[in-house]
């Protein structure tokens, strides 16, 4: 597996000002990434130059057709989880309402607790 690539500051800076109003999201970094969780699951986040949203079965439907792909980092697909075509990403006002409708989905899941460090 090759090293995964730093995603660009212009990238970072779209990510957050993107969800700048969103009310109760935790703000996070997995793998070195930006992510944004909700009751402790993921919900957005970037991976190298690509955006991803967790969403409904209807609304990957939906985005699929809009030229969204399952999201694979290391071969095998995230379940739930799409990366968001460049069009979206381009749209200020589509990326907000994408966003707000994976933010409605992950809600609606039951509250994730995070899970213990294991004592070394």
């Amino acid at each position: 597996m090759g090293k995964w690539k730093k995603s660009s500051e212009g990238l970072i800076e779209q990510f957050h000002g993107a969800l700048e109003g969103f009310d109760g999201i935790d703000r996070k970094k997995m793998f070195g990434y930006p992510c944004c969780f909700c009751n402790g699951n993921m919900f957005t986040g970037l991976h190298e130059e690509n955006w991803i949203l967790r969403l409904s079965e209807e609304d990957r439907n939906e985005i699929g057709g809009l030229g969204a792909e399952p999201f694979a980092p290391m071969g095998r697909a995230m379940r739930e989880y799409v990366l968001l075509p460049n069009a979206i990403i381009k749209s200020s006002d589509q990326l907000k309402r994408w966003i707000e409708r994976s933010l409605s989905f992950v809600s609606a899941l039951p509250h994730k607790l995070p899970k213990k460090r294991k004592q070394r």
